[in-house]
């Protein structure tokens, strides 16, 4: 049973980065369509970058500390993505270059929530599967002291 509640919780955390994302989209293509200027754009954005960037390192703790390897050697790429950018400095928004960079924040953010609907698909997996094994252990545990 722990171990259903540890990929529920995982997928809590994915459905939360997977809803920051889009946020994220929304101001990029607010700001392509003039609807915001680029001061809002970068301060809507830096709070929305950090979350995720904390999202994405916790979720990657969260998989070494339960114990679940695979999964964190799936986020550890986007991990050390993200650490990169922020020792660097590049995931802040430079106003005057906002526009230059544009399709590029664009095509990294799709690039970010495809990946994060992989490990979301893989969790929803690993969570069945745990699901079926608990549920199978139960049922044999159920005859074995039904037979004592």
């Amino acid at each position: 049973m722990r171990d259903i509640f540890t990929w529920l919780t995982s997928f809590l955390i994915l459905i939360a980065l997977i809803l920051i994302i889009p946020l994220q989209l929304m101001c990029l293509d607010d700001l392509e369509f003039d609807y915001i200027n680029p001061y809002d754009y970068s301060s809507r954005v830096k709070i929305l970058v950090l979350l995720e960037f904390m999202g994405e390192g916790i979720l990657c703790l969260f998989y070494l500390v339960t114990g679940h390897w695979v999964m964190s050697m799936l986020c550890a790429p986007i991990s050390y993505f993200n650490v990169r950018l922020y020792a660097t400095g590049e995931h802040l928004v430079d106003v005057t270059e906002v526009f230059l960079l544009l399709r590029r924040e664009k095509n990294l953010r799709r690039l970010k929530l495809a990946y994060l609907t992989i490990l979301l698909f893989l969790d929803v997996l690993w969570m069945i599967r745990s699901a079926i094994e608990d549920q199978d252990d139960d049922e044999d545990y159920g005859a074995d002291s039904f037979l004592d």
